[in-house]
């Protein structure tokens, strides 16, 4: 099946998936066949939560040397899947900077064309427990994903900062897409990703994850859609499930109030 780009309607695959911690074998799967599955079901957007190739807790488990610098041998096998399916994917990886060594909680773009367009490194990185090994990013820069000449992206936390979806907005991106791996609870979201909507007049599409972590219990986390300081889908499923959303261009708008889901 083609990707659903009738008339103005963007047809966006939310991977709503339980990585296990460590496990890159098992994880890669999941997402290729995730990825599969969305374009058979017309997707044109597929998007991955926060880490989806390794688990929040993964360094505690298998370290981090074997981050590489982006693209590696499986991302490029993403991108060939991307442009055979032609498909956009929003592909959650951590990534060794070439220059500097240090390491990135990062999230790039992969064109319908095999190609990463760029990507963007989580400025508001923790710096302790399971996420000390990340070094934060320093700038949000937005970036083409076809069919728009501006998207911009954050990860988690970073819609703690309004200032991070502002300069976005300030670069002309037309919307949001987050990759998260934020879990319900005392330390959960509280309003931020309706407050980045509000803020900026931008929509945001949070693609967040499920499942038990090794230090976090992600079940009942929600993928999220937002517009105008409000939260207009909230999604979740205690196993992977694919979210699909059907949104209206032209209108800026869910082109229908309901979403589709198909467990994985």
């Amino acid at each position: 099946m083609m990707p659903l780009m009738a008339g103005s309607i963007l047809r966006i695959a939310f991977l709503h998936l339980a990585p296990v911690p460590g496990d890159l074998a098992g994880n890669r799967r999941l997402i290729e066949t995730a990825v599969l599955q969305a374009a058979q079901a017309g997707a044109a957007w597929v998007l991955t939560p926060e880490l989806a190739v390794c688990g929040y807790s993964f360094a505690d488990r298998i370290g981090t040397d074997w981050i590489q610098p982006q693209p590696d041998e499986w991302m490029v096998r993403m991108s060939r899947l991307a442009s055979r399916l032609h498909v956009t994917l929003f592909l959650s990886h951590p990534e060794r900077d070439p220059r500097t060594a240090q390491l990135h909680n990062s999230l790039f773009i992969i064109t319908p064309e095999g190609t990463v367009a760029g990507a963007h490194r989580k400025i508001n990185a923790l710096r302790t427990g399971s996420e000390a090994w990340s070094t934060p990013g320093t700038e949000a820069v937005a970036i083409a994903a076809s069919p728009l000449d501006r998207v911009g992206l954050l990860i988690c936390a970073d819609a703690y900062s309004p200032g991070i979806a502002d300069s976005l907005r300030r670069q002309g991106a037309r919307m949001l897409v987050s990759a998260a791996a934020w879990a319900p609870g005392f330390h959960g979201p509280d309003g931020e990703w309706e407050r980045c909507t509000r803020d900026t007049g931008l929509p945001l599409f949070v693609c967040n994850r499920t499942g038990p972590d090794l230090t976090m219990d992600f079940t009942k986390a929600e993928s999220v859609v937002a517009k105008d300081g409000a939260r207009r889908l909230s999604m979740s499923a205690p196993r992977s499930t694919m979210f699909l959303v059907d949104w209206d261009l032209l209108r800026q708008d869910l082109a229908a109030p309901a979403y589709h889901r198909i467990e994985l």
